[in-house]
């Protein structure tokens, strides 16, 4: 089996700290190392060096190798064109290198897990599924913690099998970032599970699937195929892509051909502030990253890097973060909102704070 990182994320939400040099997968939020090397890290339980790729941006290579010497197997991209085709391109290294019968696991470089001895036995479980059912692909679904609103969901259709402690269901359906109520109702039910974007498929079906819901992915891959290894040539065939999620391109489409395992790996996005601030240390009712002083002020997410103090004084249910060139102050229940600063930034032209 193949492990895909996925490591070409922008992380708009986790501005002003994810800027386009040095975007959220290579920032050290917890036990100082990148979460770029948590994921790498995370897998060696089960994948060797040679059995790892990592697709990320071109202009991110060097930071990479920094991060992670030892892996050789890199699906470059020249622009940021969304899951569809940066997966589609990595397939084809794959296919080229090693087998178009590997059987690959897409692990994104923006998450934790708490669990990763119980990960890793449910990734090889969907392998066990996927080599004896290849037309299938096997998601891995995580049982929700709480209501959340900022997550997608996946619910549950008819129970396909059992295999020691664990359930196959067939997908019934995808639900994208519900309201609160719905979220609430979500939490509740045992049908809906959290949709950590964990799957596990044989190369050759994934192929089959651009073909039939991304034709026109799949024919600028088919013309990728022809000049391969020609980077030159690919990267040119690459910008012609259109931005799509491989959830909403195939996954999505494709329930017939989706099983999914229910887990309990101790799973989250590190998506938003609000995400992040699970990581920080409580500090008289307070999600604290950095020196922090606190008079009458609860409820709040606090981040600042060294050297900077953050005081406050009766201040509740704020996001406060320090950069050495920006400041944010926000809500903190809109964290979600974050990333439409910066588009602001963007259309204003303001790139040194990009």
């Amino acid at each position: 089996m193949k492990a895909l990182i996925l490591a070409g994320g922008s992380g708009t939400r986790l501005w002003p700290l994810s800027r386009n040099h040095n975007p959220k997968q290579f920032l050290y939020l917890y036990k100082q190392k990148s979460l770029l090397r948590h994921t790498y890290e995370r897998l060696q339980g089960t994948f060797t060096d040679k059995d790892i790729w990592l697709a990320t941006a071109f202009e991110h290579k060097k930071i990479c190798q920094i991060e992670i010497p030892t892996i050789k197997n890199y699906s470059l991209e020249p622009i940021a064109a969304n899951t569809a085709p940066a997966i589609g391109l990595a397939l084809l290294h794959i296919k080229q290198k090693c087998s178009p019968d590997s059987i690959v696991v897409v692990a994104n470089s923006d998450h934790y897990i708490a669990d990763s001895k119980e990960y890793l036995r449910i990734i090889k479980q969907a392998e066990s599924i996927v080599k004896q059912q290849p037309e299938k692909v096997v998601l891995v679904g995580v049982k929700t913690a709480y209501p959340e609103t900022g997550y997608g969901y996946i619910k549950l259709g008819k129970l396909v099998k059992k295999i020691g402690r664990d359930k196959i269901y067939q997908v019934d359906t995808f639900v994208e970032k519900p309201d609160l109520t719905t979220a609430k109702k979500y939490h509740k039910s045992p049908k809906y599970l959290w949709n950590p974007a964990i799957f596990i498929f044989s190369v050759q079906t994934m192929w089959r699937l651009f073909e039939q819901h991304l034709p026109d992915h799949y024919k600028i891959l088919m013309q990728m195929e022809k000049v391969y290894p020609n980077q030159e040539k690919i990267f040119k065939l690459f910008r012609s892509f259109p931005k799509i999620s491989i959830d909403y391109g195939i996954l999505e489409k494709a329930h017939k051909d989706l099983l999914v395992i229910p887990a309990a790996i101790g799973w989250s996005d590190i998506g938003s502030w609000q995400s992040v601030s699970e990581l920080f240390v409580n500090h008289n009712k307070n999600k604290v990253n950095g020196d922090y002083i606190s008079i009458d002020s609860h409820n709040n997410i606090i981040y600042a890097p060294s050297g900077r103090l953050v005081a406050t004084i009766g201040i509740k249910d704020s996001l406060i973060v320090f950069t050495s060139d920006a400041v944010l102050v926000a809500d903190k229940n809109r964290t979600q909102e974050v990333k439409k600063i910066v588009e602001i930034l963007q259309q204003k032209n303001m790139k040194k704070f990009l």
